[in-house]
């Protein structure tokens, strides 16, 4: 019997030492009112405030609409890392998106949200720029 609590012990301080976690700037990003077609790729910051390496294994979208890009590295334990949303903003109306983490964490699935709304009226910005004859 002491030998069987002895092991559940050991195997309780063990997961409990080498605990990965990560934590957000934010959960979810507004995109607010952008144009048709302007740019749809936003960035989630985090950083891994556990004391082992943060492995992201896989990120799923709840459409074709929104494309995730995980990190390919491990997270070293107090480094920050990023996962990268590209929504397609040639759809005009509003939008809310969920993006799901899989990761190696104590929580192994984190829940990401975007949402905004796509106008036809407003413009989307481009940039300019400005070329000069060498002549």
């Amino acid at each position: 019997m002491k030998t069987i609590l002895s092991i559940i012990a050991v195997c309780f301080i063990t997961l409990t030492v080498s605990a990965q976690e990560f934590k957000f700037e934010t959960e979810t990003i507004d995109y607010g009112k952008v144009g048709l077609g302007s740019e749809g790729t936003r960035t989630f910051e985090f950083t891994n405030v556990g004391d082992a390496p943060l492995i992201i294994k896989d990120i799923k979208s709840t459409c074709g609409c929104t494309v995730p890009k995980k990190p390919e590295a491990p997270i070293m334990p107090g480094q920050k890392g990023q996962i990268e949303v590209s929504y397609d903003t040639k759809r005009a109306g509003g939008f809310s998106k969920a993006i799901t983490v899989i990761s190696n964490a104590k929580k192994s699935r984190t829940m990401l949200k975007i949402k905004g709304f796509i106008s036809k009226d407003v413009v989307p910005v481009k940039t300019k720029t400005i070329m000069s004859d060498s002549e």
